[in-house]
C-alpha cells in the first residue's frame, strides 16, 4: 500500500478536476486495485481543520507514514520570502512543503504551476510563485538543485494546464507497484513514457505539415493553419494526439493550435505579450525551434521538405498532363 498526500498551493484546482476524470486507471481504481492509500486531498479528503493539522504534523515526526507528496499549484514566496500570502493550516504552506518534502518517499509535481510556475509565475509575478524544483526553465525552484526524496528521484514533474488525468494516475501506480524506476526522466524530469515525442505526432495534420504541402489545412506551402497562428506541437513533447483526451480528442483535433502546455516555458511570450491566435514565424523561422535543433538547421530542413513537396507537386502535375493528353 502506498500513502498519498495531495496538497494545493497557487492554483486554479484544475488538475484535481483533471485528476478526478481519470480513466486508465480510475481514481477509484486506484484504491482498490493498485493498493493507494489516500491520506488526504482537499476536495475529497474527509478530515478537515485540526484533523489536517494532527495529520500533517504526524507525518513529519514519522508516525504516520507519507509514500507519495503530490503537489498541485505553485509554491507562494511572497511577500518578502514570508509565504504568507499562502496560508494554511496555521502557517504559510512553503514551510509545509519543505517539512514533508524532507520524509517523502516520493514528490510528484502536477501541472504546470507546481513543475515550473505556470501562470502566477509570469512577470511581474507578485506572489514570488516558483514550482518546486523549477523556475520557469531554470532548475531550482523552491526545493533547489540538488533535492533528492528518499525514493532516490528528484521531483517528478507531470507538466500540463492541466495534466493529463492518465499521466497523474498511470505516475501513481508506477509508484505504488515499485516500477517507478524503470521509468526514465528528462531533462525536465518529466517520464519520459508521456513526454518524448511531440505533440504532432498523431495530429490530424502532420503529414501536410511536414511535407508543406500546397492545399492543405493551411495557408500556401505550410500545410497547416494551425503553425500560422501559433501552434506550438512541432516543439511540444507531449501524448496529447496518441493519448486523447476523454478518449476522443485533443486540442489540434478540436480545431484549436497546442500551447505547447507542457514545455517549461509555458505561457510563452507571444501568449503573453499577445494572443494565442499570434504567429511565431518570423523570416519562415520559429522562435522556438524543436529541442535540439538549431534555427538554421530547422530552417534548412524546413526549405528541403518545402521543395520536396513542390517537387513531387509538380511531377504530379506533369504526370496528369501527360495521362490527360494521351
Amino acid at each position: 500500500m502506498a500513502n498519498v498526500l495531495w496538497l494545493q498551493g497557487g492554483a486554479c484546482s484544475g488538475n484535481t478536476m483533471s485528476f478526478l476524470n481519470a480513466e486508465e486507471p480510475t481514481v477509484v481504481d486506484l484504491v482498490t486495485d493498485f493498493g493507494i492509500n489516500i491520506l488526504w486531498h482537499p476536495s475529497i479528503g474527509l478530515e478537515i481543520g485540526a484533523q489536517v493539522n494532527d495529520l500533517l504534523k504526524d507525518i513529519i515526526a514519522g508516525k504516520v507514514t507519507m509514500d507519495i507528496l503530490v503537489f498541485e499549484g505553485t509554491i507562494i514566496q511572497g511577500p518578502n520570502g514570508t509565504g504568507t500570502m499562502n496560508y494554511f493550516a496555521e502557517r504559510p504552506m512553503k514551510d509545509w512543503v519543505k517539512e514533508l518534502a524532507a520524509v517523502a518517499g516520493y514528490v510528484v509535481a502536477i501541472g504546470d504551476c507546481a513543475t515550473w510556475g505556470g501562470i502566477p509565475a509570469v512577470d511581474p509575478n507578485p506572489s514570488d510563485s516558483v514550482g518546486m524544483q523549477f523556475f520557469k526553465k531554470h532548475k531550482g525552484g523552491f526545493l533547489g538543485i540538488d533535492f533528492v526524496s528518499k525514493g532516490g528521484l528528484p521531483v517528478i514533474n507531470i507538466p500540463g494546464c492541466p495534466a493529463h488525468p492518465d499521466w497523474i494516475t498511470q505516475i501513481l501506480v508506477a509508484i505504488s507497484t515499485g516500477r517507478i524506476g524503470d521509468v526514465l526522466i528528462d531533462e525536465y524530469h518529466r517520464p519520459r513514457t508521456f513526454f518524448t515525442d511531440f505533440t504532432q505526432t498523431g495530429c490530424t495534420n502532420v503529414v501536410n505539415f511536414a511535407n508543406k504541402i500546397d492545399g492543405g489545412f493551411g495557408k500556401r506551402g505550410n500545410g497547416c493553419l494551425f503553425y500560422e497562428v501559433g501552434c506550438r506541437g512541432p516543439m511540444t513533447r507531449s501524448s496529447c494526439n496518441k493519448i486523447l483526451w476523454n478518449r476522443q480528442s485533443s486540442k489540434t483535433r478540436a480545431n484549436h493550435p497546442c500551447l505547447g502546455c507542457t514545455e517549461p516555458g509555458f505561457p510563452h511570450n507571444d501568449l503573453v505579450k499577445g494572443s494565442v491566435f499570434k504567429t511565431m514565424r518570423y523570416l519562415g523561422v520559429p522562435d522556438d525551434t524543436p529541442t535540439g535543433n538549431s534555427k538554421i538547421g530547422y530552417m534548412l530542413r524546413a526549405g528541403f521538405e518545402k521543395t520536396l513537396g513542390v517537387l513531387e507537386g509538380a511531377a504530379g502535375i506533369t504526370k496528369a498532363f501527360n495521362e490527360g493528353s494521351k
